[in-house]
């Protein structure tokens, strides 16, 4: 299928479009919001099903857990096969996963279909180095940065505009209306996307087995994907316990009230294009250093939230969610500029690898967080929260050279 000139520039190879570029963006966060629905709507979903008060949080572990072995099992995948392909098929099976649990009557056909949406979900990770690939290594940064913005304003979006539907309609229609979005999307990128064909071939075994050689052995990887961990580890403990908070006494906010909150922390999608600029210039280790001590910051920030006024509190807590998700996300982007900079041939599998250490740090920041929080309140949460950005901090500045260098020298690991 040949792709409108206005979406495909033809310098030699595929060259990503202004336009392309925001297809990709709007797809990646159409895909992952699919990964965030369930969490405000576990109430009346396991209401409605029937489910156990122990069995609610498995709503959302399923589905990460799905979305981590699509990770790992799925998206290196974009080394071995037809990329185009790929991401078609994924978000076809998103579509039905989202249909099945619509039109799900018991918990575990709904269960299986939390753990379909996480693994179809893995498409998005599929189009971030699709995109990459397409991109002149001199402006790769911008464009990664760019895409994940579209990425991340989908993930802070989905909590917000589910429980805004939901307060109107029911639990239903989220998911219906996000399967039809899919059918919409997989039909605008079978028309826009270019076939990209890996130069490799090699069995899906092989495929896994490099993996594990990669994450073993490739000392660039491993800290990346840990500095990354540590800081959505903090995201992931932040957006866990402050709507805990939120709704307690202090502050009594409604259900809505606390998704216009979630609303505010989308604002630090801004830091992708700006992180992705300065990493082509060669700075990404600068990036990082803010970064993190942007994350610091923010606990720091919001640490005192019910030490003052509720009005003033609500107002350091909006400027925490903002710094956190700045530099949450321009550190994220920092990382992928350096990894999609290693080994065209290797580009999925790094993604799959980088992508699915850091989502288990975020995994053990909602459980530390909700732990802390039931143990010592905002103020335990908050210290503990700030430990995150803390270690990837530490970690960083025991780094003796350049990513870049090191990067080139382990590009065939």
């Amino acid at each position: 299928m040949s792709l409108p000139r206005p979406l495909l520039r033809h310098d030699g190879d595929h060259a990503l479009s202004p336009l392309l570029t925001f297809i990709f963006a709007l797809a990646c966060g159409l895909i992952a919001a699919n990964l965030y629905y369930g969490q405000p709507l576990a109430g009346p979903i396991s209401a409605d099903l029937g489910f156990s008060p122990q069995a609610t949080g498995l709503i959302v572990t399923l589905t990460q857990i799905g979305y981590c072995l699509g990770l790992l099992l799925l998206v290196p995948l974009g080394d071995l096969v037809e990329n185009r392909r790929l991401v078609l098929i994924l978000i076809g099976l998103a579509a039905l996963a989202l249909l099945g649990g619509a039109l799900a009557t018991t918990p575990g056909l709904f269960l299986l279909a939390c753990l379909g949406i996480g693994l179809a979900s893995a498409a998005a990770q599929v189009l971030v180095p699709f995109a990459a690939s397409m991109a002149p290594e001199a402006t790769r940064g911008r464009v990664v940065g760019n895409v994940m913005s579209g990425l991340l304003c989908g993930i802070m979006l989905a909590r917000p505009i589910a429980s805004f539907i939901a307060e109107f309609s029911s639990w239903h229609v989220i998911y219906v209306l996000s399967a039809v979005a899919m059918i919409v999307l997989a039909i605008i990128l079978g028309i826009s996307l270019p076939h990209r064909k890996p130069h490799g071939q090699i069995s899906y075994g092989a495929l896994l087995s490099s993996m594990a050689h990669m994450a073993l052995t490739n000392r660039v990887l491993q800290r990346r994907a840990l500095y990354q961990a540590g800081m959505f580890g903090a995201f992931s403990l932040f957006w866990t316990t402050t709507p805990l908070l939120l709704s307690g006494p202090h502050f009594g906010l409604s259900q809505n009230g606390i998704a216009l909150f979630a609303l505010a922390g989308a604002a630090g999608a801004i830091a992708s294009p700006i992180a992705g600029r300065l990493a082509d210039r060669g700075l990404t280790r600068q990036v990082s250093l803010g970064a993190m001590v942007l994350g610091i910051a923010a606990f720091l920030l919001g640490r005192y939230a019910l030490d003052v006024a509720p009005t003033a509190g609500l107002i350091c807590l909006t400027l925490a969610a903002i710094t956190l998700d700045f530099g949450v996300q321009a550190n994220l982007i920092s990382g992928q500029r350096i990894i999609y900079s290693m080994s065209p041939a290797h580009r999925s599998r790094l993604n799959g690898i980088y992508m699915a250490t850091f989502f288990l740090g975020g995994a053990l920041g909602s459980a530390i967080g909700g732990w802390s929080y039931a143990t010592g309140g905002w103020a335990l949460a908050a210290w503990v929260g700030l430990c995150f950005p803390l270690f990837s901090l530490l970690l960083l500045l025991t780094e003796t050279r350049q990513p870049k260098a090191s990067a080139q020298q382990e590009s065939q690991a």
